[in-house]
C-alpha cells in the first residue's frame, strides 16, 4: 500500500508567517489546517503526536493544577468528561484512567497501580506510539521517550534521587539508565546526544539555556527522521514536531522563538524539496 503524498500541503509550509515580535505565530492554526488537508487515517497519526499534550493535560488536570496546554487534542472541559469515561483517547490510555480510578476493576489488572500516575499514562502513551502506521511517529516518539528518560535520570542523579522514579516505560536503555554507575551510563556508544544532555543539566544553570540545549537536540533528530521523506505523513509530522518547539519558545523567549521559527522556514523551502525528488 502506497503513502499518501501531499505535494501542494507540504509546499504550502513555507506560506506560514511569523511577526516579528512572534504574535502572528499560531500553533494551532497550522495544526489544524494540517488535519483539514491530510487523510482520515493521517490524521489519526497527527491527533495521535499531538496526544503527547493531553497526557500533560491530563496530569494536570488529575493534580489539580490550572494549567493547560491548548496543542492537545482536547478542550480542557472536554477532558474533563474523557477522564470521567475514557471513549476518544487512545484505549491504552483510557485503560489506565479506568485502572486508577477503580484499582479493583477489570482494567487494573493490565495496569501497574503501584506505579506513579503520570508513569502509567505516558507509558500507554509512548506503547500506543510505538504501534502507529507511521514509520515517523514510531521513530520520533521512542527517541522522545529516550530523551526524557535520560534528562531526568541526568537530573535525578545529580539530585541524589534513584533514577528508576523517574523513568517511563522498559527496554535496555532504561534498564542501563537504572543500573549503570557510568558518568554516561554507559551509553554513550549507542546515543549520541548523551554527552550533550549531560552537559546541559549538570552545566548550565540558566534553566532556559539547559531547556533551548535539549531542544535543538530534538529539533535535529525531528529533521533527522525525514530526511529520505518528502511529501508524505512523515514530513508533515516531521514539520509539526518542529512547530512544537517553535511554539513552546515563543511562550519560553520570544527571540529564541523567532529564530526556531527562521530555522524552520528555511529547512522547508519548498524549492528545495522539490528538487530533492
Amino acid at each position: 500500500m502506497f503513502a499518501t503524498e501531499y505535494y501542494c500541503l507540504v509546499a504550502g509550509l513555507k506560506e506560514y508567517s511569523l511577526d516579528a515580535d512572534t504574535k502572528g505565530f499560531d500553533a494551532k492554526a497550522i495544526v489544524g489546517e494540517i488535519l483539514d488537508g491530510v487523510s482520515a487515517s493521517d490524521a489519526a497519526q497527527v491527533r495521535l503526536l499531538y496526544g503527547y499534550y493531553d497526557c500533560e493535560n491530563i496530569a494536570s488536570l488529575r493534580a489539580g493544577r490550572s494549567a493547560h496546554n491548548p496543542l492537545g487534542n482536547f478542550t480542557r472541559e472536554e477532558l474533563e468528561e474523557e477522564v470521567k469515561a475514557p471513549k476518544r483517547l487512545p484505549s491504552a490510555v483510557g485503560r489506565v484512567l479506568r485502572a486508577y480510578a477503580d484499582p479493583e476493576g477489570e482494567d487494573a489488572e493490565e495496569v501497574d497501580t503501584a506505579q506513579r500516575f503520570e508513569t502509567a499514562l505516558f507509558d500507554a502513551y509512548y506503547a500506543t506510539c510505538s504501534r502507529a502506521k507511521s514509520r515517523f511517529l514510531r521513530e520520533w516518539s521512542e527517541f522522545d521517550r529516550t530523551l526524557r528518560n535520560v534528562t531526568a535520570a541526568v537530573t535525578a542523579r545529580a539530585a541524589g534521587r534513584p533514577v528508576e522514579e523517574v523513568t517511563v516505560g522498559g527496554g535496555d536503555v532504561v534498564e542501563q539508565l537504572e543500573r549503570s554507575s557510568a558518568a554516561d551510563f554507559g551509553l554513550r556508544g549507542e546515543l549520541p546526544y548523551i554527552d550533550a544532555v549531560i552537559a546541559a543539566v549538570n552545566d548550565e544553570a540558566n534553566l532556559v539555556e539547559k531547556e533551548h540545549k535539549i531542544d535543538l537536540i530534538r529539533w535535529n533528530e525531528a529533521t533527522e527522521l525525514a530526511t529520505f521523506d518528502y511529501f508524505d505523513i512523515n514530513t508533515i509530522l516531521s514539520y509539526l514536531a518542529r512547530v512544537n518547539i517553535v511554539a513552546r519558545w515563543t511562550q519560553l523567549d520570544a527571540v529564541r522563538g523567532r529564530e526556531m521559527f527562521d530555522r524552520l522556514m528555511a529547512e522547508l523551502d519548498g524549492r528545495e524539496l522539490v528538487n530533492r525528488i
